[in-house]
């Protein structure tokens, strides 16, 4: 079970699974158990874009199509949860540029 202090908000939360070939990023609604919207390095609608998946680049790339995801949903504000990463290189190129997108958290 995650924080209640993040439930609490009434915000969707932003997951981010960092393995060693690719990234993943889902926006889940946990008031209502469900996923809101996801995008990730395998996706086939970003493939065109990355020459590797394993690199900050591929990161903010998924990143910027998540945050347009959410914007064309009508959501700004989520909170970032990055499980027990740190908030460095991967997580962080792809936080920064959801955030470029207008998301704030």
């Amino acid at each position: 079970m995650k924080n209640r202090s993040k439930i609490k908000r009434n915000r969707p939360r932003l997951y981010v699974f960092r393995s060693n070939k690719h990234i993943y990023a889902q926006v889940i609604d946990d008031v209502k158990n469900t996923t809101i919207t996801s995008s990730s390095s395998i996706c086939n609608s970003l493939k065109a874009e990355l020459n590797s998946t394993a690199t900050c680049k591929t990161a903010a790339i998924v990143g910027k199509d998540i945050g347009n995801k959410l914007n064309n949903k009508g959501i700004k504000t989520i909170v970032f949860d990055r499980g027990n990463k740190i908030y460095h290189g991967r997580i962080k190129a792809l936080a920064e540029a959801a955030r470029r997108e207008g998301i704030e958290f």
